[in-house]
């Protein structure tokens, strides 16, 4: 009997052939018959006509098909790896710089180090990126001095360069370690400071560590390495202003990044949309919604085109003061000046929604618009209902996300898990819970999936 094919891969809400997906699934042997709610579902027969159809027909694997499905199987490094080597074996597909960079990132976040040494040895090219990617794997596993190592390496590799010093320094302060990352820069550890050569230390790098202690959310060294920066004699640029304010924004200050917002234009340093964006948010917390949205004109006036983010940044305003209907409102418009909305638009919406089936509505609404939901999507969803005690709008949520493609992280496992437990529903909880275990995902510790504790075990 061949594996129950998971119901997702029907219909994949991306540009990848469902054809192609169900031909690799099938091609894969002994695989554990995935869990699904539809316990009761009979697994459908390998017809041999249709394989040998799916195969006779021509396919396009080309990068963008790979990169997709690599994406789909991103929580879950060995089928993403046993994809990425059938692709090659069954088509004769050649795997470009993009997709050895895109499964090296899978391998990393699973600390599948070697793997991903291995498939950079075979690379027939190599970029900026891909040891990006390893950098930022490293740091983000706080595994500073490999990191720091790494950069060592890359002179067998013709790239240590001051590209990739800057991108050691980024995946540092990107992973809490600013620390390091200053020594490094600054010259407290004086035999890297050899090995940097001439690399200048200016307004980017500055930049960087300013954006690593905000990371930190140490503000009190935020302010001080703000005034560092003077001392230093570093010229601070729209990005350094930027950042400050963002800085000001999160420690509870945004009437000081509308100061910062005032200093700049008579510096006349010219705002961008990221800039006004900031501003927009303190405006909107101190001075409120109308405000911001008469800041948005301004910005228009002035030749800045909003975004996205502009946009959804009026919208979490209005939802922060239960303007609910005029978010909807916005959200219209968006599509009507050309501007998309994305995920984070619909999210905004989301966490002010307090009623099973608007929800769910607009989750439809946001997947016939074209915007596909992230795995943050369904885990918020997961976790609202699930505090509500709601199991019915769970199951859906968790059914859309296997229609569309995604395999679930562990925090929408445990997501599920915990509102399968809320509810008693403890076998199925534990199968769930043995599914995260053998994908390599760390699952809560619940005492009720103990066997033996449990009055149905």
């Amino acid at each position: 009997m061949q594996p129950l094919i998971p119901r997702y891969l029907f219909s994949v809400v991306t540009k990848i052939r469902p054809q192609f997906l169900l031909q690799f699934h099938t091609s894969i042997p002994n695989k554990p018959t995935p869990i699904s709610f539809l316990d009761h579902q009979t697994p459908t027969k390998s017809n041999p006509d249709q394989n040998r159809s799916i195969r006779e027909e021509s396919h396009t694997v080309n990068q963008t098909t790979i990169l997709e499905t690599l994406t789909c199987y991103s929580n879950d490094w060995k089928r993403a790896m046993e994809f990425f080597r059938w692709v090659e074996s069954e088509y004769g597909f050649k795997h470009t710089t993009e997709t050895y960079n895109h499964m090296i990132d899978i391998l990393g976040k699973f600390f599948e180090y070697d793997l991903a040494w291995k498939l950079i040895d075979e690379m027939p090219e190599r970029n900026h990126t891909t040891f990006r990617v390893m950098l930022k794997r490293y740091a983000a596993a706080h595994l500073v001095q490999e990191a720091i190592s790494i950069y060592d390496k890359l002179g067998e590799f013709n790239f240590k360069d001051e590209a990739s010093f800057l991108n050691l320094v980024d995946a540092l302060c990107e992973y809490k370690h600013v620390i390091e990352a200053e020594e490094l820069c600054l010259g407290k550890v004086e035999n890297f400071k050899e090995k940097i050569g001439s690399f200048e230390m200016g307004t980017k790098v500055y930049n960087m560590i300013l954006r690593g202690w905000y990371k930190m959310g140490w503000w009190s060294k935020c302010k001080e390495f703000w005034e560092q920066m003077d001392k230093d004699g570093i010229i601070k640029d729209l990005y350094s202003y930027s950042i400050y304010m963002d800085i000001q924004c999160k420690r509870g200050k945004p009437w000081k990044a509308v100061n910062l917002y005032k200093e700049m234009k008579k510096k006349g340093i010219k705002l961008d949309v990221v800039a006004y964006n900031t501003v927009l948010r303190a405006i909107g917390v101190t001075q409120g919604a109308d405000v911001a949205v008469h800041l948005g004109r301004e910005m228009l006036e002035l030749g800045c085109e909003p975004n996205v983010v502009t946009y959804n940044t009026i919208i979490k305003l209005l939802c922060d003061n239960g303007r609910i209907n005029e978010a909807h409102k916005v959200l219209d418009k968006m599509s009507k000046r050309g501007c998309v909305p994305n995920v984070i638009t619909y999210h905004c919406i989301f966490r002010c929604l307090e009623k099973p089936n608007e929800i769910l509505g607009l989750l439809d609404r946001m997947i016939e618009s074209g915007v596909c939901p992230s795995m943050d999507t369904y885990v918020l969803l997961l976790r609202k209902f699930g505090r509500w005690g709601f199991l019915r709008p769970v199951f859906i949520v968790w059914e859309k996300m296997e229609k569309h493609g995604l395999s679930p992280n562990e925090f929408a496992y445990n997501a599920l898990i915990d509102a399968l437990v809320e509810k008693g529903m403890i076998d199925m909880a534990r199968k769930y819970d043995e599914e995260m275990l053998a994908k390599g995902l760390s699952p809560k510790l619940r005492p009720e999936l103990v066997r033996g504790e449990s009055e149905d075990g």
